[in-house]
């Protein structure tokens, strides 16, 4: 069930988009690069799983924010980076980030 008001101001829809454990970082790891492989994201990303990498990638396609470039080769070569609405989400997010290093990572 929602907030009231929650509607208005977007965030059940904003949270809905990046909720799951890893999107964010995903976000994070596109946004550093021009492109990067499923593997190079897995290394990346220590401690996530194939399948969990794969369902977020998926999801994060149809949400709009990821795009998933295969290339006709053998091996298969299949290249992901951010959409230009994935970029605008990063950079909403990085006011957050800032909140986060200045409130919780300068207390530990």
């Amino acid at each position: 069930m929602s907030r009231p008001g929650a509607h208005e101001c977007g965030l059940d829809a904003a949270m809905g988009v990046i909720g799951g454990k890893w999107k964010v970082s995903i976000l994070w790891a596109l946004g550093r690069r021009p492109w990067c492989r499923f593997g190079q994201l897995r290394r990346l990303l220590p401690g996530v799983t194939e399948k969990v990498l794969a369902s977020h990638l998926r999801e994060m396609e149809r949400d709009g924010l990821v795009r998933r470039e295969a290339h006709d080769e053998v091996p298969p070569r299949v290249e992901y980076s951010l959409t230009e609405r994935g970029v605008e989400l990063n950079k909403a997010l990085e006011p957050l980030g800032e909140w986060g290093r200045r409130n919780v990572l300068a207390r530990a």
